[in-house]
C-alpha cells in the first residue's frame, strides 16, 4: 500500500467517498448523481461539518464523518458526533479507521468539544472494541432514534 495520508475531504472527493460508502451499507442503492452532488456541496460548505479521509495514492481507504454541534448548555462548549465510520473492506484491521477517528477527536478537541457521540448499530463484539480501543465508552448513556 502507498503511504497513507489522513486529511479533510474536499470537493473532488465526491466519487471516492461515495465509492468507499459502498463498503459501509453495500446493499443500499446508489444515490443520483444530482442528489449527491448537491449533499456533498451543502456537507462540505457547512461551518458544522467535516468528512475526515485516509488516502492512499488516488484511492480513499477510510473515513468518518465529523459534525460539531453549537450548544447553550455546558458553558456553550460544543459537542461532536460522528458518523459513517468506514474503511474499505481490503484493508480493514490496518489502523486506517482508528486514524480517522483520532484525527476526528483531534478535531472536536480543538474545538473545545465536552463530548463527543458515536453510536452504531453494530451488535458484532469485535466491532464494538474497536470503538473502545478508539477511546469511546460503551454504555455511558442511552440513545433513542426515530427513523421517520
Amino acid at each position: 500500500m502507498k503511504e497513507a495520508i489522513i486529511r479533510r475531504a474536499t470537493e473532488h472527493d465526491l466519487s471516492e467517498v461515495l465509492n468507499l460508502y459502498g463498503h459501509l451499507h453495500p446493499h443500499e442503492a446508489q444515490l443520483e448523481p444530482a442528489t449527491a452532488e448537491r449533499v456533498w456541496s451543502n456537507l462540505l460548505s457547512s461551518g458544522f461539518m467535516t468528512v475526515i479521509v485516509v488516502q492512499a495514492g488516488e484511492k480513499l481507504l477510510s473515513s468518518c464523518t465529523l459534525a460539531i454541534v453549537p450548544n447553550l448548555s455546558r458553558s456553550g462548549r460544543s459537542y461532536g458526533v460522528i458518523e459513517n465510520v468506514v474503511t474499505h473492506a481490503d484493508h480493514r484491521k490496518s489502523g486506517l479507521g482508528r486514524r480517522v477517528l483520532t484525527y476526528a477527536l483531534e478535531i472536536a478537541s480543538q474545538a473545545d468539544c465536552y463530548k463527543v457521540h458515536l453510536a452504531t448499530g453494530s451488535k458484532r463484539e469485535t466491532t464494538l472494541r474497536f470503538y473502545e480501543r478508539a477511546g469511546f465508552e460503551r454504555g455511558g448513556k442511552t440513545y433513542f432514534e426515530v427513523r421517520p
